[in-house]
């Protein structure tokens, strides 16, 4: 497990578009189809990573808190399945029912998208606003595997609630770390 960090895409940066496989519904879904009323958070997690394990619970909460409030969430896994099978559709499924997701978890197949994302670890997160405008992407917070500090989801809360509160996002923001993607 090599620690990677985020690349920081640009803030400002309009959401790019996909439609991906969702793992749970068997539905194809677009970001025009989980886009919130008040913004998105778009993940890039995979199911073996001990940082995406590490926050799992925090995920949860953090989308159960906010999409009450016109967010949307969406994760996507981006792994090469040949080398790391565990990360595969059915994989995703059984992850998600056992975690409760509260949100979809795509299957990026061709990678396109996290390309497109500039993602380049898991957990990867990025929050939109309602424009679609990049505001924030980085860290869910300074927790990390085995450092004791309390997983609280403040990076993201933080940036979730200056967007409800029609303040402008810090851009201050400290990237995620966590296993790079696996390329093909």
């Amino acid at each position: 497990m090599s620690l990677t960090p985020s690349t920081m895409l640009p803030l400002g940066t309009i959401a790019p578009s996909f439609e991906l496989l969702d793992t749970v519904s068997g539905n194809r879904l677009s970001y025009e189809d989980i886009k919130g009323e008040k913004g998105t958070v778009v993940m890039f997690i995979c199911n073996h990573c001990p940082y995406v394990i590490h926050v799992n619970e925090e995920l949860v909460r953090l989308a159960n808190d906010y999409r009450v409030t016109g967010f949307g969430f969406v994760a996507i896994s981006s792994n090469d399945v040949t080398t790391y099978p565990q990360d595969g559709p059915a994989k995703m499924y059984e992850v998600a029912e056992k975690n409760d997701y509260p949100f979809p978890y795509l299957y990026d197949e061709t990678q396109e998208v996290a390309k497109a994302y500039d993602a380049a670890c898991t957990p990867d997160f990025y929050v939109f606003d309602n424009e679609g405008q990049l505001v924030y992407r980085g860290q869910l917070d300074d927790s990390r595997p085995k450092n004791g500090i309390p997983l609280t989801g403040r990076s993201i809360r933080e940036a979730l609630d200056a967007l409800l509160g029609n303040k402008k996002v810090p851009e201050n923001q400290k990237p995620s770390m966590g296993c790079g993607i696996k390329w093909k």
